[in-house]
């Protein structure tokens, strides 16, 4: 089971095997990490699944919180350094992140990252869950969560569970009423990440996030409290 490699340079595979027979030395750990892999596709996968589907799989309750326990290691490490240095220089850190985070739900999630002034983390927020393809946001709630925390800036990063991260009319709408209420507050939003499984796209390279927002004293949509994320019509 264990090679003289490092842990970085051992395949899903051994890795889960090493993690499984950790929780439960007595368990036939090689079917099992077999079985895992064909459901779920790979480590990734198996470490982002659901408590409900991992039990469905076969595992322990043990086994599920041993998962969950590395899982949650890794994220607060990977967060520590965004904590240390400014986000918008670390962006492949950042991306790592935002991928070992969300890129594998099966359902989408809406997250805010806070920044301060040097533009470092003050705090990673999921606002939002919703379905395989819908979440609803409340652009209210983005704001006063940012004036809650002291946050200077912004970055929003959702994922969409086809795995196809392109964005759609929608995301492009939240991403707009979410500008012109913060910039009325001075507040900056750096960028709207959408998280796919192998890739990402950033509004902000699209060209779909500006500098400087026109009327950005202005109300979002008075009428709407909320509006909504989904996948159905990707703009290209």
């Amino acid at each position: 089971m264990f090679n003289k490699a490092g842990a970085e340079n051992l395949p899903d595979y051994e890795l889960l095997q090493v993690m499984l027979f950790t929780s439960n030395p007595h368990a036939d750990v090689e079917s099992l990490v077999g079985e895992l892999l064909d459901r779920f596709g790979s480590l990734a996968e198996v470490m982002s699944a659901e408590t409900d589907a991992l039990a469905t799989a076969g595992l322990s309750l043990p086994a599920i919180a041993g998962v969950k326990f590395v899982r949650e290691v890794a994220l607060r490490f990977m967060r520590a350094e965004l904590h240390a240095r400014p986000v918008v220089g670390s962006w492949d850190k950042l991306i790592e992140y935002c991928n070992a985070q969300i890129a594998y739900s099966s359902v989408e999630q809406f997250h805010i990252l806070f920044l301060d002034r040097k533009n470092a983390l003050i705090k990673d927020e999921r606002q939002q869950r919703g379905t395989v393809n819908h979440t609803p946001v409340y652009t209210r709630e983005v704001i006063k969560r940012a004036l809650e925390l002291g946050a200077s800036a912004l970055i929003l990063v959702h994922n969409h569970p086809s795995g196809d991260p392109s964005p759609s009319a929608a995301d492009i709408t939240v991403t707009q009423d979410i500008i012109k209420a913060a910039a009325s507050l001075q507040i900056l939003v750096h960028d709207h990440l959408i998280i796919g499984r192998g890739g990402h796209v950033s509004l902000r390279d699209r060209g779909l996030i500006l500098s400087e927002v026109k009327d950005a004293g202005s109300s979002t949509s008075a009428s709407s409290p909320h509006t909504a994320l989904n996948e159905r019509t990707s703009i290209d």
